[in-house]
């Protein structure tokens, strides 16, 4: 019978991770600016199978012990690019990343699958970038959403009944796309919790965006109560993850339910202007668009070359949506314009 992977990684005299105690181990200098500090010196601590291996803890044990104390430490503080000091990397964190590589390599010598750590498989480094195509992707998304947002701007006039709205759901979403980018950089407490809150709030401005255009344009009074609904949603959201327990599965029901939310709305309202909208079919190809693709983080395999991962592919993919999606909006904004101009009724 096969040894386990615990089992086998095992030996009398622990593991010998030589590389580690190299003096070219280059670990972050603690002399940053506190706001610096703020936003990295606390790292994400969900536990993986890869974390919890007795050679990967002692390697980390045995690398901060003779890497991260004294002289050694000093002088990998004075060899470390100043890019990597600006973006937390600590000496600590340098252990757990060649710790995190050495039990790689004893999982597939011994022909076991990759193991995650921290609650996230293992990228190779760029540069500062923990998960460079993650982070490019959403870096990508956002250009995609701020160039549509100026072409709107330039495009439809002020005077347009959702131009505000759309105005506001665009900077919701720019900065959500910001502070993915910023997570997929650097994952740390901070980061981590705002990825997650601001893709939250994306899909709650989406579903008042959808109250507005569908009712609030005869109804002011309805989207602004629903407004109200979704501001309280988001706090008290906010408030049980931030306070009481930062639950995963908690939080990505929470999302995929609010997202079937606006997913219905949508199709509803596209169903019932399907032969007075001939642009109607856009909007609903972006919702069965973006609902579809999030389906891409079921794959969750390993990284290809240890860099491009399900959720780096599901990132990429939505970044042609933008183009649609701010297709759609032109499209119906300038209508709106016209009708209202024309007295007609809104549908």
């Amino acid at each position: 019978m096969p040894q386990s992977p615990r089992r086998a990684f095992l030996s009398p005299d622990g593991p010998r991770p030589t590389a580690m105690a190299s003096p070219s181990l280059r670990c972050t200098s603690v002399r940053l600016p506190a706001l610096v500090l703020l936003l990295v010196s606390v790292t994400t601590v969900q536990s993986s199978q890869g974390d919890k291996e007795p050679v990967y803890r002692d390697c980390v044990k045995q690398c901060v012990r003779t890497n991260c104390t004294g002289a050694r430490l000093r002088g990998f503080q004075s060899a470390q690019p100043q890019y990597m000091a600006l973006t937390g990397w600590t000496c600590r964190d340098d252990c757990r990343y060649q710790c995190m590589w050495t039990t790689v390599g004893l999982y597939q010598a011994e022909g076991y699958r990759v193991p995650q750590f921290h609650g996230k498989w293992p990228f190779a480094r760029f540069l500062c970038f923990e998960e460079p195509a993650s982070a490019l992707a959403s870096l990508l998304n956002g250009l995609a959403c701020l160039l549509m947002l100026l072409r709107y701007r330039s495009t439809v006039p002020r005077q347009s009944p959702m131009y505000h709205t759309i105005n506001a759901f665009s900077l919701v979403s720019l900065n959500a796309w910001f502070w993915s980018t910023v997570f997929h950089t650097r994952d740390t407490y901070l980061t981590e919790k705002m990825d997650y809150f601001c893709a939250t709030a994306v899909i709650l401005y989406s579903i008042y965006l959808c109250c507005v255009r569908t009712l609030g344009l005869r109804r002011p009074g309805v989207s602004s109560m629903v407004g109200v609904l979704l501001i309280l949603a988001f706090t008290s959201h906010v408030s049980y993850l931030t306070f009481i327990s930062f639950d995963y599965g908690y939080n990505m029901a929470a999302n995929a339910s609010i997202g079937m939310v606006n997913l219905l709305w949508w199709l509803c309202w596209c169903w019932q202007n399907r032969r007075t909208l001939p642009y109607w079919w856009k909007c609903g190809l972006v919702v069965l668009l973006l609902h579809g693709l999030a389906l891409l983080e079921l794959l969750d395999f390993p990284p290809l070359l240890w860099v491009l991962d399900a959720h780096a592919v599901w990132h990429l993919s939505t970044i042609p949506v933008h183009f649609l999606f701010y297709s759609f909006l032109i499209d119906d904004s300038l209508y709106l314009l016209n009708t209202e101009k024309m007295g007609v009724k809104v549908e």
